[in-house]
């Protein structure tokens, strides 16, 4: 669903308040994984039990972290395939994905790391263009039902990723196991290693139901935008310094840019 207000007037809204800044933090994920189960458990410090909506409404609110005051924007999108021409409208402008699978769900897993063929010739993509307010060569990407790296890194380069396993306590529940017979779920050992495989900085395991570790959830996507890992910090400083300097050549100043 596409947010009320633009970026800009959030961002803007979140200066004037009395957090540091502004964090859009987006949800991603198969249908039917647990993400919207997630965000409500996390806005509301409960598990919904009567109606859960398909798409949760877009939240804002104040938030400490590492004793920082930021201004929080959850987006949620839907999954299903359905959605594959909208949800990109929710990337623009995030700061973070927090990119979920069921622990219970070997598909929503496999998921993360799907893709399908490209387009045997690039094209222009007006859809892409469209959106991001340049001529796009997308291979026809928009045109798949690929998933959830591939779109991410299609659609948000270098966007960063926290990779959540959902519906925890689902995982060792005797009666659950006995209802899916042949259903294998996803240890912990397997989550990490896709989190390696992704590069995602960080692989949390929640349960909605149970409320657990869904606040580590959102306190690590903010933690990402705000003490980004040291490599990361690294590139940003060669890019800085790739960028343009001044230089005294007798008397003149001269601006270099670098390569």
């Amino acid at each position: 669903r596409p947010p009320r207000e633009g970026i800009g007037e959030a961002r803007a809204a979140a200066m004037a308040s009395s957090a540091s800044r502004f964090i859009k933090c987006v949800t991603v994920g198969d249908g039917a994984v647990g993400k919207t189960c997630m965000l409500i458990c996390y806005t509301s410090n409960k598990f919904p039990t009567d109606y859960i909506p398909t798409v949760f409404d877009n939240f804002s609110a104040n938030v400490v972290a590492d004793g920082t005051t930021v201004n929080l924007g959850l987006w949620d999108t839907a999954g299903q395939e359905d959605y594959n021409r909208l949800r990109p409208l929710s990337y623009r402008g995030a700061d973070v994905f927090v990119l979920a699978f069921s622990l219970v769900s070997r598909a929503s897993y496999e998921n993360i790391m799907k893709k399908v063929p490209k387009c045997s010739t690039s094209i222009i993509c007006f859809t892409c263009s469209f959106l991001f307010g340049k001529r796009f060569e997308c291979f026809g990407f928009c045109c798949f039902p690929f998933q959830w790296i591939p779109e991410l890194q299609h659609y948000a380069p270098g966007v960063p990723v926290v990779l959540v396993g959902t519906k925890l306590d689902l995982r060792e529940d005797k009666h659950y196991l006995l209802d899916h017979p042949g259903m294998i779920p996803v240890t912990t050992a397997q989550g990490e290693e896709l989190r390696k495989q992704v590069g995602a900085l960080y692989y949390i395991e929640c349960s909605s139901k149970t409320q657990q570790n869904v606040k580590a959830v959102f306190d690590a996507a903010i933690k990402v935008v705000i003490q980004p890992p040291t490599k990361q910090r690294e590139k940003k400083k060669k890019k800085q310094r790739r960028g343009c300097s001044m230089m005294n050549f007798g008397g003149r100043k001269m601006l270099c840019f670098k390569s």
